[in-house]
């Protein structure tokens, strides 16, 4: 399973504007409506949904890396958007560290298999140091598509 199989190209946010938590998780989901990747319609159960997996515990993993993800009958097909804080966002962090990298996930409610190869997709790319730095560093969407792109190619 590659990233840009499933990452929205219109969903990257280069600039995060929210500080919060709750915030960066509306900013990202409308990055994925201004997209076509969901209706409007469905924004407030996505973020009701997303909100609902946070209170479980954070999705911020550490290291600077934040994966909110959530099932949702209102997607067909597993979506991501990405985004990077150049400030840095409280998300409630394992190591207590600040948040710069965002992949937000949504899967379909049946789809336990693809949401789970995704996570740990993300995640094992993202344990390295170099590619984390790549994206933090990137100046707009075509870069971010770049560094994820090349990963892709790289690990399997």
């Amino acid at each position: 399973m590659q990233i840009m199989d499933f990452l929205s190209k219109k969903a990257i946010l280069t600039d995060l504007k929210s500080s919060k938590k709750e915030d960066v998780i509306k900013e990202m989901v409308d990055a994925l409506i201004n997209s076509g990747d969901i209706e409007k319609r469905n924004r407030t159960k996505l973020i009701d949904g997303l909100m609902a997996r946070e209170s479980l515990g954070s999705t911020a993993i550490g290291q600077g890396i934040a994966i909110p993800h959530a099932k949702s009958d209102c997607v067909d097909k597993l979506i991501a958007g990405f985004a990077l804080s150049k400030k840095g966002v409280d998300f409630d962090s394992l190591d207590g560290e600040l948040a710069y990298i965002f992949f937000l996930l949504i899967a379909p409610q049946d789809s336990a298999g693809p949401h789970l190869k995704a996570l740990a997709r993300i995640s094992r790319l993202l344990k390295d140091k170099y590619f984390r730095d790549t994206l933090r560093s990137a100046a707009d969407e075509k870069a971010v598509i770049k560094a994820i792109s090349l990963e892709d190619e790289k690990k399997f």
